[in-house]
């Protein structure tokens, strides 16, 4: 996840100062450059990589930061970069793996402004947007709301109502999704390609976790590390939506689903004797069973055959190497 700095969007397409109704600069310098590095035999390492880059957005004025977890999740040591070439440690507060969000303590003072948030209700399909990376006006799109609606992950991951917007920020990771008012409304997480643009033609996009579910798990995730309440089931399962049947793309190497001996290629019929209809209809359904630990019974079809199955759940972070502060 290497990034380069020598690029810059068109002219055309960086937001300018008379063109909005808050401080444009203040709003740029809110937003640092992350970078972070992974061990060689952490968990996620063969998936997510060991060197990962990405940014991050100054919320309180003590310097607090918050990005998508993937790029922190388990990793060693954190390097943030402000726009003015200040260079800080970091440290993973905390990562919750049902929104996504990550959080990240700086090890120094950053001199960044903070950016105040949401909510992102307050935006409309249609509605102009910025998306900002580190790194100035230069990093700084000029975006449009183009959809709200379900996101289901293959990761065993949904969102309700994730923010899609286009066209695309090359560099999407942790990024800065901005209001017409200046206020913080998502942090970027994927590349998507969006078929519901405005001009009716599909077009690469980003998809934005909402700041508004930071909200609630604000101070949980400041104490404790974690929301607070037992953990969620989790299998291990990559999945995929294909004519209508929910099939197994890949099993994480040694999670509850390879060990319960689920196979890539495999078909999900039943979960607890229910029909599946999606994988947004698996995620809930998964979760509706219990916290982390509690037994799933599976209905499967392989080669013709059908299999039946249990996988005992468990919790995922408990298989991330954890953060250690140096």
């Amino acid at each position: 996840m290497a990034e380069s700095r020598n690029w810059a969007f068109p002219a055309n397409l960086q937001p300018k100062q008379e063109e909005v109704e808050f401080d444009l600069d203040s709003a740029l310098d809110a937003v640092v450059q992350l970078r972070a590095e992974i061990p060689d035999d952490a968990f996620t390492a063969s998936l997510l990589g060991t060197e990962r880059t990405g940014y991050g957005v100054v919320i309180r004025d003590d310097g607090l930061i918050l990005t998508i977890g993937y790029l922190i999740t388990e990793a060693a040591s954190i390097w943030l970069t402000t726009n003015r070439g200040t260079v800080v440690e970091g440290h993973t507060l905390a990562i919750d793996q049902a929104t996504g969000f990550g959080l990240v303590l700086p090890l120094g003072r950053l001199n960044a402004p903070a950016l105040e948030r949401g909510p992102a209700s307050i935006l409309d399909v249609g509605d102009d947007v910025i998306v900002i990376g580190q790194g100035g006006r230069a990093h700084a799109l000029k975006a449009r709301l183009v959809a709200r609606r379900e996101f289901a992950g293959y990761w065993e991951y949904l969102l309700d109502k994730a923010l899609f917007t286009a066209p695309a920020h090359p560099q999407w990771g942790g990024s800065a999704l901005v209001g017409p008012d200046g206020r913080l409304l998502g942090i970027g997480s994927l590349l998507v390609q969006e078929r519901e643009s405005l001009g009716g033609e599909a077009e690469q996009g980003n998809m934005f976790v909402p700041v508004d579910l930071l909200e609630p798990i604000l101070d949980d995730l400041l104490k404790l590390g974690r929301r607070a309440g037992p953990p969620r089931p989790w299998l291990g399962l990559y999945v995929a939506e294909v004519q209508g049947n929910v099939v197994i793309s890949g099993v994480a190497e040694g999670g509850p689903a390879a060990r319960a001996g689920i196979r890539k290629g495999d078909v999900l019929l039943e979960l607890a004797g229910e029909k599946i209809s999606g994988t947004a209809d698996l995620f809930r359904r998964l979760w509706h069973l219990g916290p982390a630990g509690v037994p799933v019974p599976l209905t499967l079809a392989r080669k013709g055959e059908q299999l039946r199955l249990t996988a005992r759940s468990i919790d995922r972070n408990d298989l991330f190497a954890k953060p250690q502060l140096h």
